[in-house]
């Protein structure tokens, strides 16, 4: 058996699965659609009703989807900010990925062939800018990808004004949610910064409450109960 394969989700796009761990890269029930709701619509759109300047740290690059999702919405929001004569957004994506995936595993995954046909080159630029650069993707917009764990990160404290913490469940990598790596991601909030996970478990709350976050309950994604989005105040 392949240790990372495809798997068609509900509303058609594709997640892998990790026969390691035994778990997918994102939810059954639809990955772009969990990703748009988790990441995109509970975290994104919300902190740019305050700010034009956003930074990103994302734990678990993976795919790329996330990311892919929220170069396409930074295109589209600054085309129509153009159209309005308002000022553009800028954003700095960090993202962390311990394993990165195969250049030919990455090729088959079908987002291109499902999103807007403007995703296409964007999906490419994700996946083929080097690691440890930060690069200008589009006008504003700078990814860094970085080959490295949470464990090991060592950036400047409060550079961050939103997080997606899209690990693998913490039954499956306990290690990564523990509460001295939640407290790291505290560390590297800005005031008023804001982080969003799929993942609703009491506790990863207790642990995100336990080193200072603010967290409050929000409806889950695709049928699901809830998800976390919690505050440095």
């Amino acid at each position: 058996m392949e240790r990372v394969s495809l798997q068609v989700t509900d509303d058609g796009s594709h997640t892998l699965f990790n026969a390691e761990l035994n778990e997918t890269y994102h939810s059954h029930k639809g990955a772009i659609a969990e990703s748009r709701y988790v990441y995109i619509a509970a975290g994104f759109d919300v902190v740019i009703e305050t700010l034009t300047e956003l930074s990103i740290f994302e734990v678990g690059f993976g795919t790329g989807l996330n990311a892919l999702l929220t170069l396409g919405h930074f295109q589209e929001i600054n085309q129509q900010r153009q159209s309005d004569n308002k000022p553009p957004l800028t954003v700095r994506y960090v993202s962390i990925e311990p394993y990165p995936l195969a250049p030919d595993l990455i090729h088959r995954l079908n987002y291109q062939q499902l999103l807007a046909p403007s995703y296409a080159p964007l999906f490419d630029m994700l996946h083929t800018t080097p690691w440890e650069q930060a690069c200008e993707l589009l006008p504003g917009f700078w990814l860094t990808k970085c080959h490295m764990r949470l464990e090991h990160v060592v950036f400047s404290p409060q550079q961050f004004n939103l997080i997606y913490f899209d690990a693998f469940a913490p039954n499956k990598q306990p290690d990564v949610w523990c509460q001295d790596n939640l407290a790291k991601c505290y560390q590297l909030l800005q005031a008023q910064g804001m982080l969003v996970s799929y993942c609703a478990s009491g506790q990863f709350k207790r642990d995100l409450k336990a080193v200072g976050f603010t967290v409050k309950a929000y409806p889950g994604a695709l049928g699901k109960r809830e998800m976390t989005r919690a505050w440095r105040e």
